[in-house]
């Protein structure tokens, strides 16, 4: 890291706050993703009909939480690690994971399809009878995946991750204010309780929503896969935020190309993680070849799955692997930036991947694909908004971090 004296500019600066073209779009956001996110829900029910247009809703959750989850360990983890090379890019991350909070309300229509069966088979009266599952097994199962026990449990999830989330958002809004470096101690003496808190979460949140739309099946990998792939995307869309504020005006000259080839290592070894998690899970089933565990794989490679899941390796794995192993790739920031938007809709395709199969009716066909499209298209639109509303009210940057000037010098050997 370079020592070079780096003149830090006036809290107020320009520099600081969110461009006004940006700022106007916050409004537009919210209400055309509502219109869009309603439009699309329904539109898959009543087209497609069965457990489709609850599962495309299920998807388009799952991505705007993914992001925001993952943001917010990449906030707990700058501060565990006391790092000082990403003050200058972690605002956006802490106004990404402050979006738990509308998506603990949003996630209001899944609670309620825990008691109508309308997402979750488990709760479908007669489902153990029609598959022919032994009694003894399904009361074990009942004592887990039963709709009050699953909405108590989510409900803590929520709360910790919001609780979390607040906190840390806050602390950091104050410090803006004051200046305190007592508030930086507090936060990074936190983080490790908190990193602890947000694994459990994580982990059995992707078991519930997830992994028991097929009540059967159990990976406990499952978890870790679910947390791959949200701090793999959350660093995508950390550089892609950046990017694009800087592009409007913002930052231009504290996120250098240093700042951006670090994110883009983080992103090329999530990327090797999530190819290595993705792998590992399917082997040891493979190779166990244990009915009550394959067959949640057979299931993706029958019906036209089967092209997706090489696909994932191909283009979620293999060609993002390679474009961005190379230093010359991350230390041009619109091509990083671009790999990272990249990933970003193969995450999308990942989700579809993993929850789609589950509402039996394939692919979905053109119909289905276009209106989870616009599912996810109007949740993320919504969460778009709501963080440009947030971000007028304050600064892009933590302009009183301690460590700003040493991550404004930053640079990679």
């Amino acid at each position: 890291m370079s020592h070079k004296a780096v003149a830090i500019k006036p809290a107020d600066d320009p520099a600081f706050q969110l461009p006004a073209s940006l700022a106007g779009l916050s409004l537009p956001m919210i209400i055309g993703g509502i219109v869009a996110l309603v439009g699309g829900a329904f539109f898959s029910n009543s087209a497609i009909g069965g457990r489709f247009g609850m599962s495309s809703y299920l998807v388009a959750y799952m991505y705007c939480l993914t992001l925001a989850i993952g943001s917010l360990f990449f906030v707990l983890i700058q501060h565990l690690t006391r790092a000082g090379w990403s003050v200058v890019v972690r605002r956006v991350a802490e106004l990404m994971m402050i979006m738990v909070i509308p998506l603990a309300l949003l996630f209001i229509p899944i609670a309620v399809s825990a008691y109508t069966g309308s997402l979750y088979v488990w709760s479908v009266e007669g489902y153990q009878a029609d598959h022919g599952i032994p009694s003894a097994i399904w009361k074990q199962k009942e004592l887990w995946l039963n709709p009050n026990w699953f909405v108590v449990r989510s409900l803590i999830y929520l709360t910790v991750w919001c609780g979390i989330a607040a906190w840390y958002y806050r602390g950091s809004q104050r410090q803006d204010e004051t200046g305190e470096i007592t508030i930086t101690e507090k936060l990074q003496a936190r983080s490790g309780p908190a990193v602890i808190a947000f694994s459990f979460c994580t982990s059995f949140a992707a078991f519930d929503w997830v992994m028991s739309l097929a009540p059967m099946w159990f990976s406990t990998m499952f978890g870790v896969y679910i947390f791959t792939g949200s701090i793999l995307s959350a660093h995508c869309a950390i550089c892609l935020f950046s990017f694009l504020l800087q592009r409007a005006g913002a930052m231009r000259d504290e996120v250098t190309v240093e700042h951006y080839h670090d994110l883009g290592k983080l992103i090329f070894g999530f990327i090797c993680f999530w190819g290595y998690i993705s792998f590992s899970q399917y082997m040891l089933i493979w190779y166990a070849n244990i009915p009550e565990e394959t067959h949640w794989f057979y299931t993706r490679s029958t019906d036209g799955w089967f092209n997706v899941s090489v696909l994932l390796m191909v283009l979620h794995w293999g060609l993002p692997f390679a474009g961005t192993m190379s230093r010359h790739v991350r230390r041009r920031p619109w091509l990083i930036t671009c790999w990272a938007a990249y990933i970003l809709v193969l995450h999308l395709v990942d989700l579809y991947w993993i929850i789609m199969p589950e509402a039996g009716m394939g692919l979905g066909g053109a119909t289905g694909i276009i209106a989870t499209l616009v599912c996810v298209v109007g949740m993320v639109a919504l969460m778009l908004g709501l963080m440009l509303k947030l971000a007028a009210g304050t600064r892009v940057v933590a302009v009183r971090d301690p460590r700003l000037g040493e991550s404004l010098a930053f640079e990679n050997f």
